[in-house]
């Protein structure tokens, strides 16, 4: 394989990527998103050593960095507002190699949740590699952290031993518990901003932009093809999406035949050894080439 750079028009702005190409491409590549704040290569080159291992099986890779990233030009951008920028980079991706005929978005954190609500809207996209979406509300993240991190601290050795020798703050801890008990059983700020939006004289258009966990499964039910996901098992962005697909609309969602779903025991948001990022490429590999 080699690696080239390459550089595309987006609306007024020039943006920078690099392909993985091997020497005889599948039909079949992957169009790496890359979240924010981030840029092509990722935390401790992730992005670039993933675009390589799958390279080397054969699949061309592009990765590149959005409007007011990295190298790119224009203003910064956050994951809901990217639309225009993943177009451009499948265009160019598909022009520059032409074997390239089905484009596959693999994304990690805000990436995947860019992806979904991309993917429906380009016939081109025919799968989606989602590694722990981005699904962050006031609520979830109160609830997840309730629920997965102050358990699991309960059964760490090192809060006990800080309890025995007085370091412990108890004012701190209960003001933070008492703080997320009350955010985990209301609205969240965004939900209740859009709420009494919807009764002002402005509703409908709070009606027409939906709160994150809507807008993504809009984009999940509404793409018509296969979608592997990636769950770290230690990882508190992961637990909050897990938390929020497990309502029932979710859930259906999630029965359908052309999900696939990977869950990687002990691994961190970013799956930052080797032994993670070597499974996470093979699950692609394998799920790649079951479809």
């Amino acid at each position: 394989m080699t690696d080239r750079a390459i550089a595309f028009a987006c609306e007024d702005c020039w943006l920078y990527g690099v392909l993985s190409v091997p020497e005889q491409p599948a039909r079949r590549g992957v169009l790496l998103v890359v979240g924010g704040p981030q840029y092509r290569v990722g935390s401790h080159r992730q992005f670039a050593l993933l675009a390589r291992r799958l390279a080397d099986a054969g699949v061309a890779v592009m990765r590149f960095d959005y409007r007011g990233m990295g190298d790119s030009e224009g203003e910064r951008r956050d994951f809901s507002t990217v639309d225009a920028d993943l177009r451009a980079a499948v265009d160019a991706f598909t022009a520059q190699v032409p074997e390239v005929r089905e484009v596959v978005l693999w994304g990690l954190c805000d990436a995947a949740s860019a992806a979904l609500f991309y993917a429906h809207q380009d016939r081109r996209v025919t799968g989606l590699a989602l590694a722990n979406p981005w699904a962050r509300t006031e609520e979830g993240a109160a609830r997840a952290t309730l629920k997965h991190y102050y358990l699991s601290r309960l059964v760490q050795p090192g809060l006990w031993r800080k309890i025995a020798s007085g370091r412990f703050d108890y004012g701190g801890a209960l003001r933070s518990f008492v703080d997320l008990c009350s955010a985990a059983g209301g609205k969240s700020r965004q939900g209740a901003a859009a709420e009494s939006q919807a009764h002002s004289p402005a509703g409908p258009k709070a009606a027409s932009t939906p709160a994150l966990p809507e807008r993504m499964l809009q984009g999940f039910t509404r793409f018509p093809g296969e979608t592997l996901f990636i769950i770290s098992g230690a990882d508190l962005t992961a637990r909050e999406f897990e938390d929020m697909a497990a309502a029932p609309a979710w859930r259906r969602a999630m029965r359908d035949g052309r999900v696939t779903r990977r869950v990687l025991a002990g691994a961190d948001h970013t799956f930052s050894r080797a032994a993670w990022r070597e499974q996470v490429a093979q699950w692609t590999l394998e799920w790649l080439r079951s479809w």
